[in-house]
């Protein structure tokens, strides 16, 4: 089982510590479908999952919603036909921290669900 399953978000401020090099070597390698990606200078983590159609992407939208409001933990989520696109950064920190990889481990869980 995946560490970072069993782990939960917790409240962030702006002087929480970022996810560190050795940490992402450590860490990546539990969500390998995810990619850190840069925008507007901060680094995000990001993934799009692959549906028949709308309907199912959707609804795997609104389960990534019920998750991130039950951590209070919040994505940016771009849904589309066939697919659903899932970006999570720290916007206190502007940057990754721990709980960011928390959640894409726990998308990755609902989507393996499907």
């Amino acid at each position: 089982m995946n560490s970072l399953l069993r782990e939960h978000c917790v409240a962030c401020r702006a002087d929480s510590p970022r996810v560190t090099e050795p940490e992402k070597q450590e860490l990546m390698p539990l969500i390998p479908e995810w990619n850190i990606v840069e925008r507007e200078a901060i680094p995000r983590l990001e993934r799009a999952y692959k549906f028949k159609n709308f309907v199912e992407a959707l609804a795997f939208t609104n389960r990534v919603g019920e998750l991130a409001e039950a951590e209070d933990h919040h994505p940016a989520l771009l849904t589309e036909w066939g697919k659903t696109t899932v970006t999570w950064w720290t916007h206190k920190i502007k940057g990754l921290h721990r709980n960011d990889l928390i959640m894409a481990a726990k998308c990755d869980e609902l989507y393996a669900v499907e």
